[in-house]
């Protein structure tokens, strides 16, 4: 078998591809060293190992000996994790949507010795058809171009990559932020909402809960009831569709249609917890039990399923899986998942099965009529068709079942950015559900990375853990996701350890990525000469920006411990991506946290109260719920005691408290 460079790399993705004929070698000085003394190009390869697009270009043309002789001849190849290594991926992702219109993964470049792009695009077939050139053709067409035309080339990644410097510059404007901003953004999601069926945009359909964010309290801001409805129609609607694992919770990366039907089956850990916040602030407004519900779903399927037993949350499920454990190397989109009619009649009694097939909308044909690939064909996709009473014993038998199949590639890596956001979706879960599990959950996950993750004597923060080594210094989105997690968590257990240990990576965060003259944060550390620019990315996408939490970090912390030199940076930030805010709705957020009164609610207490379990109930975006015991940090909540023996709870608002409360009704008065 064919052993190539990536072989002693922890990456899964790059343990995929360790055997492949070509020759990769992963991102580094050696890579870089050998391009300049062969005088080659570098093509750059990048994607994750839950890609299924990845999957397809390896088989086709990784896995080819004869693609393999011509890449390795006039190229030298470079394998990337874009999950490892965002800030590799984010520059060149950027050269391909800018000179392609689009992107994704797998995603191809081709760049100078000097690391500089010249061509992009994202999957090659291996031969020409679909409409694109394929690969073999590229790469003999580069050559060429590299061997007779090079100077052409060299100056134009000089060009472009100038163009990308510029288009990456961002620096802070004179003048306040337009006071119509938040209302402009509204009327910008609401013109994209399909009211019909839910989500924003047509097909395919990706959860963005970064929208979810903004609406939700837009809607607290104004009262806007359109805002809300907005929000809980795509939460019922991704939760019927076939974009939820109806047996085994959690949801799948995006459905490829518009009415969260036929998904693409991969799991991705960011999609579990920011979903799992979007239920449960839909449920901390509505008080409805039915989002209360899908956010169990999910935060219990990642404790079965994507939960190290250290304590941190594995990175994906893969959408592929093996059809028939015989041919352990036939694969196919959603094999775990799917069900024909007939495997469902040898499990379930007629009267269980009517009832089943009725709910799920199962048919004996199978029920996916439009299935251009044919990978569905005499399959089922379970949804919600018809709104009845769920079948309990049915789906214990079936997951049962399922479980006796093959699973999917686990990506087993722990990411800290991505960790962070899924103790911040316990956190707050265990806040509003009153779930003890949930708040030790996040509380291990935590632990786990101090341990593993964080240096303590120099304060490094690291971004990947796996198979016993922690590697990786982390970038702008580890630390802010991770300060996020520590507020969230201190406000859930009320450890004071958490906040004093976020405000210290608050710091650190600052000095390490912040552009104190313009504004903002770069997403590296500027320390790596491999980069051939330093970024500052704003976009909230499928995950927030760093700069959007950073900035929502530094806010929370300002007003908790009284840190202006933290709220001074916050501003600098808003102000200099206060012309991009379209793209940008959980910076929005930030903006309308930054523009609320402040208000505390601080109870002296037991941690059981009842005073603290129906302030954590409420869906108070704008407001820090704490208890007093136990905050040196905070010594103004020191003369803060019960009443009369009994728990009280202080709400303070604009640096003036009220006189303290001790029961429910009149904490409820006070939050009005």
């Amino acid at each position: 078998m064919h052993t190539n460079g990536l072989i002693g790399e922890k990456s899964p993705y790059l343990q995929q591809h360790a055997h492949n004929p070509v020759d990769w070698q992963p991102w580094g000085e050696a890579a870089f060293a050998r391009a300049r003394s062969e005088d080659k190009p570098i093509f750059l390869s990048v994607g994750y190992s839950t890609c299924h697009w990845c999957h397809v270009m390896e088989r086709e043309s990784f896995e080819s000996a004869e693609l393999a002789e011509v890449l390795n001849r006039y190229f030298i190849p470079v394998k990337v994790d874009r999950e490892e290594r965002p800030d590799v991926d984010r520059i060149y992702m950027t050269f391909v949507q800018a000179t392609t219109g689009g992107g994704g993964w797998p995603m191809s470049v081709w760049l100078t010795p000097d690391l500089k792009p010249f061509f992009g695009g994202t999957y090659f077939p291996p031969d020409d058809r679909y409409g694109r050139p394929g690969f073999k053709s590229v790469l003999e067409y580069l050559a060429r171009l590299w061997a007779t035309e090079r100077a052409k080339i060299l100056e134009s990644s000089e060009h472009v990559t100038r163009q990308l410097a510029d288009y990456g510059r961002i620096e802070k404007k004179a003048g306040d932020t337009d006071a119509g901003v938040l209302d402009s953004a509204y009327q910008q999601f609401r013109r994209m909402f399909d009211s019909r069926l839910g989500g924003f945009g047509g097909a395919p359909k990706f959860p963005r809960p970064v929208v979810h964010n903004f609406l939700l309290r837009y809607h607290h801001r104004t009262g806007n009831e359109e805002a809300l409805e907005m929000v809980l129609k795509t939460l019922q609607e991704m939760a019927r569709g076939g974009m939820r694992d109806q047996l085994g919770g959690g949801f799948h990366r995006y459905s490829v249609d518009d009415r969260w039907f036929v998904p693409h089956f991969e799991k991705m850990l960011y999609d579990q917890a920011q979903l799992a916040i979007s239920y449960v602030e839909a449920y901390q407004i509505t008080g409805d039990d039915f989002y209360a519900g899908l956010a169990r779903d999910i935060l219990d399927y990642v404790l079965r399923d994507m939960t190290h037993p250290g304590g941190g949350f594995y990175s994906a499920e893969d959408a592929d899986s093996v059809v028939d454990p015989g041919l352990p190397e036939v694969k196919a989109e959603g094999a775990f998942y799917v069900w024909s009619f007939e495997e469902l009649r040898q499990l379930l009694d007629p009267e269980t099965l009517k009832r089943f097939c009725y709910r799920y909308g199962v048919e004996p044909g199978g029920n996916v009529q439009e299935d251009p690939h044919g990978e569905f064909t005499g399959k089922n996709i379970l949804y919600q068709a018809h709104t009845v009473e769920p079948e309990v014993q049915a789906r214990e038998i079936l997951l049962a079942a399922r479980s006796r199949r093959v699973r999917p590639h686990l990506d087993d890596k722990i990411l800290t950015a991505w960790n962070a956001l899924m103790i911040s979706a316990f956190s707050k879960a265990a806040q509003a559900l009153a779930e003890p599990r949930y708040a030790e959950a996040a509380r291990g996950a935590t632990e786990f990375i101090l341990a593993h993750m964080y240096d303590r004597e120099t304060g490094v923060l690291l971004r990947r853990f796996r198979e016993g080594e922690a590697a990786i210094p982390g970038f702008l989105d580890d630390y802010a996701f991770f300060v996020q997690a520590l507020i969230d968590l201190f406000e859930t257990v009320h450890d004071a350890s958490y906040l004093k240990l976020a405000l210290l990576l608050a710091d650190r965060m600052r000095s390490m990525f912040e552009d104190v003259e313009n504004g903002g944060f770069y997403s590296t550390a500027g320390s790596d000469a491999s980069l051939i620019l330093r970024m500052k990315d704003d976009y909230d996408g499928a995950e927030p920006s760093g700069n959007s939490i950073a900035v929502l970090d530094l806010l929370r912390l300002s007003r908790l411990l009284h840190k202006d030199d933290f709220r001074a940076s916050a501003e600098r930030a808003l102000q200099a991506f206060s012309q991009r805010f379209a793209g940008a709705p959980q910076l929005l957020v930030a903006h309308l946290y930054s523009t609320a009164a402040p208000m505390q609610v601080v109870i002296a207490g037991e941690p059981d109260s009842a005073l603290l379990r129906y302030a954590q109930r409420q869906f108070l975006p704008d407001t820090e719920t704490f208890l007093a015991s136990g905050l040196g940090i905070m010594p103004e909540v020191a003369d803060m005691r019960p009443v009369n023996g009994k728990p009280a709870a202080y709400v303070c608002e604009n640096f003036a408290c009220q006189l303290p409360v001790t029961d429910v009704e009149g904490l409820a008065a006070l939050l009005k």
